[in-house]
């Protein structure tokens, strides 16, 4: 990473409450733009929040020593910070309408869930979707309901989702979360294309097995802290 080049990521010394209760402590992480990272921890050790927190959801606490940047900046709209780090969310989301799978790709413009009246959707980002379908190999389920897609299938097309405004990095939370095996080794081997293709990869899960090659480090939590942080042979032995 250049030192003219700031940081995707930035946290310092971050504190992080959801309700009444303390989840992120003192947290620290700099991720730069394009590097492989993957963030491992058991369940409840703060990852979802710390998503949040990348995401605006959440804030920390107000301190004069806690800083929260992305690319260099403290404040974004949504709109500018989808085309710097593209959200692959964990769970798969609820659809109050009946959504295909290239109008989901398609919301990834708005930062919605599905299209909307409001939205005007011009030539330029059908054909987009469509490019970025292909590149997912998931042209063949543009016009499928969503709701009628297998888990494999979704993740392809919200990973399509996020590819659309050509981010720097891609935040995968729990890819393989509720996949078959096969479809488990198809996800991870997109992780790999896109990580070749140049496209940042940071991954928080809590399966070792997710860790693809192209990861080259590794940041460990637990209870709410960064306790290792090093390169992917040294923290996985």
């Amino acid at each position: 990473m250049s030192n003219l080049t700031p940081p995707l990521i930035e946290l310092r010394n971050a504190y992080v409450m959801r309700g009444d209760r303390l989840v992120l402590r003192d947290f620290s992480l700099i991720v730069g733009a394009g590097e492989h990272v993957a963030i491992l921890g058991p369940n409840g050790c703060g990852k979802s929040t710390l998503i949040r927190t990348l995401t605006r959801e959440f804030y920390p606490l107000a301190r004069p020593d806690t800083v929260v940047r992305i690319f260099g900046r403290e404040r974004w709209n949504v709109f500018e910070l989808r085309s710097l780090l593209g959200i692959v969310p964990g769970a798969l989301p609820h659809l109050s309408k009946d959504v295909t799978g290239r109008e989901m790709v398609l919301s990834g413009f708005f930062s919605s869930v599905g299209i909307w009246p409001n939205h005007i959707v011009t030539p330029e980002m059908v054909g987009k979707a469509e490019e970025v379908m292909e590149r997912m190999e998931a042209a063949h389920l543009a016009e499928r309901d969503f709701d009628e897609l297998s888990s494999g299938e979704a993740r392809r097309i919200l990973i399509a989702r996020a590819l659309v405004n050509d981010p720097k990095t891609l935040l995968l939370d729990e890819p393989t979360t509720s996949l078959d095996l096969f479809a488990q080794h198809e996800l991870r081997e997109i992780m790999r294309k896109l990580g070749r293709e140049g496209t940042g990869i940071l991954l928080i899960t809590h399966h070792l097995s997710d860790i693809i090659p192209e990861i080259d480090r590794v940041v460990m939590l637990k209870d709410g802290r960064v306790v290792g942080d090093g390169p992917r042979s040294a923290m996985l032995v």
